[in-house]
């Protein structure tokens, strides 16, 4: 992204609302520009954000119930019929009965699914190195420190509904 970005425009000073968490409208400036640059860097691999997340975890489960992967993302579950649905059409995933339990759906990833696996590693790769240049690897492993620590704290907060407990 370049300086004369839209998204990158700065806040000259913070805004008045946000003068009480400095830190939190910072966190989210940041959330809003990582989910830009991780929107650019899927689209070449043919996702959405977030669509990745799910196929992540496809991957590496295989088969799972559509209420799990509900339960895992922290999202509604129209928001995930919806991601399904687009991943269905795409011809990454299929949705089929479970045999243990006809009420539930079972989703995995096709062939074509799979071969994104190494476009997303890469886009993943890459939105990394675009994040954190100019971190040397200390910095980084600070950040990533005390990054998990506020997520422990965000997570003990929303409890089932961010699917913080996996």
């Amino acid at each position: 992204m370049n300086s004369d970005d839209p998204a990158c425009t700065a806040y000259p000073h913070l805004p008045s609302a946000a003068r009480g968490g400095p830190l939190s409208h910072a966190v989210s400036r940041v959330a809003r520009l990582h989910r830009i640059a991780a929107g650019r860097q899927l689209r070449a691999a043919g996702l959405y954000p977030g669509q990745e997340l799910l196929m992540m975890y496809l991957w590496d489960a295989g088969a799972t119930r559509q209420s799990e992967l509900i339960k895992l993302l922290g999202l509604d579950p129209s928001t995930v019929t919806k991601m399904l649905q687009r991943l269905e059409q795409a011809g990454y995933v299929r949705r089929a009965p479970d045999p243990g339990d006809r009420r539930a759906s079972l989703v995995e990833p096709t062939d074509d699914g799979c071969v994104l696996h190494e476009r997303v590693r890469d886009a993943w790769t890459e939105l990394e190195e675009q994040t954190l240049a100019g971190l040397d690897e200390g910095e980084r492993a600070e950040l990533a420190r005390l990054l998990g620590k506020v997520e422990a704290n965000l997570c003990r907060s929303a409890g089932d509904e961010a699917g913080c407990g996996e």
